[in-house]
């Protein structure tokens, strides 16, 4: 094969602009393990790459995607060898370093993570970065103490890409999770995926901030941020914490130490970017285990073809996504 298929994204005077192209391998940077990519999938981040004046790009043309999974054709490092199906999600791919939308990828073998037995490189990108971040959240908010018998766990944005599979690992886990969302359609969807309780963005945040409320939650997943956040960290029972990962909902978190020095509660940052390979690889292997949803993996999913990726982008910026949508690029295992 001498040219391949990839969606690329250029930068012009007359701004930011993407199309699927056909590239060959010296158009790939140059490292240690090339991989066939079966699966990407479609984030909020693969989205901001496209607009103009974003925060993530410095240099252009890039390959968005900031996840893959497939099979390693060639392979200058040791720890992987041809035929070996991986991952390689978060650090720079997909803004500074050339990503997953693209039928072959040559990435650093520091950010490839071995495919973990229980999972197919397509459960993988249903999964992909939100359901790392889901994962990770859960297994921090375990390391801080949370068990099923301390009550409910709230997830916010839970008809979003994290939010959908937080729901779906807690329930599997075993707790009693509310879903909080802004898209009521979603509510059987939510059920579906395991979630006890439905409840409303204003019930979690009704415009008015207090320093200290009711105990309503043992813990949250929160890829929202914001106000909301500043909310229901004021609603944890004595003890919870909340694990935040996103700012769809604002950058500000205008809250008070109240509920941390009156109820010792916790608030617990999540980075799925550069997160430790040594964790990295447990949090996998986590997902191809006790928290693996196996069941819901057709509930939350929508395939697309790399043709469809920028429509996808688009919708994803302007919240018309639910659940998680992957691109699929070769046939895949």
């Amino acid at each position: 094969m001498t040219s391949f298929k990839a969606y690329k994204v250029d930068q012009s005077e007359e701004g930011v602009h993407g199309s699927v192209q056909k590239l060959s391998f010296s158009d790939l940077p140059s490292s240690d393990v090339l991989i066939k990519v079966h699966y990407s999938s479609i984030n909020y981040k693969d989205g901001m790459v496209t607009q103009p004046d974003n925060p993530l790009v410095k240099n252009y043309p890039i390959i968005p995607g900031i996840d893959m999974a497939g099979e390693v054709v060639r392979s200058s490092d040791e720890k992987f060898k041809e035929g070996d199906y991986v991952i390689a999600t978060s650090y720079e791919i997909g803004v500074n370093h050339h990503g997953g939308y693209s039928e072959y990828a040559s990435i650093p073998a520091e950010w490839v993570v071995p495919l973990p037995e229980g999972l197919t490189t397509e459960e993988a990108m249903i999964y992909g970065t939100a359901g790392f971040t889901a994962a990770l959240s859960l297994h921090r908010l375990e390391e801080n103490g949370l068990t099923p018998e301390q009550g409910p766990v709230l997830v916010t944005g839970a008809s979003g890409g994290v939010g959908s599979i937080a729901v779906a690992m807690l329930a599997k886990r075993g707790y009693t999770v509310e879903a909080s969302t802004g898209s009521p359609e979603h509510e059987e969807y939510l059920k579906d995926l395991g979630a006890s309780k439905i409840i409303s963005r204003e019930e979690v945040y009704d415009g008015k901030l207090r320093s200290i409320a009711s105990g309503r939650w043992a813990g949250a997943v929160d890829p929202v941020g914001g106000e909301q956040l500043a909310s229901l960290l004021g609603q944890l029972k004595y003890g919870g914490s909340a694990a935040v990962s996103g700012l769809t909902g604002g950058t500000k978190v205008p809250t008070q130490v109240y509920p941390f020095i009156l109820r010792g509660i916790s608030l617990i940052g999540i980075d799925s970017v550069n997160c430790p390979m040594n964790l990295r690889k447990k949090v996998w292997h986590r997902m191809a285990n006790d928290l693996k949803t196996k069941e819901v993996f057709d509930r939350i999913k929508v395939v697309h073809t790399l043709d469809e990726v920028p429509e996808t982008l688009e919708n994803i910026l302007q919240g018309k996504t639910r659940g998680r949508s992957i691109v699929k690029l070769m046939n895949g295992w």
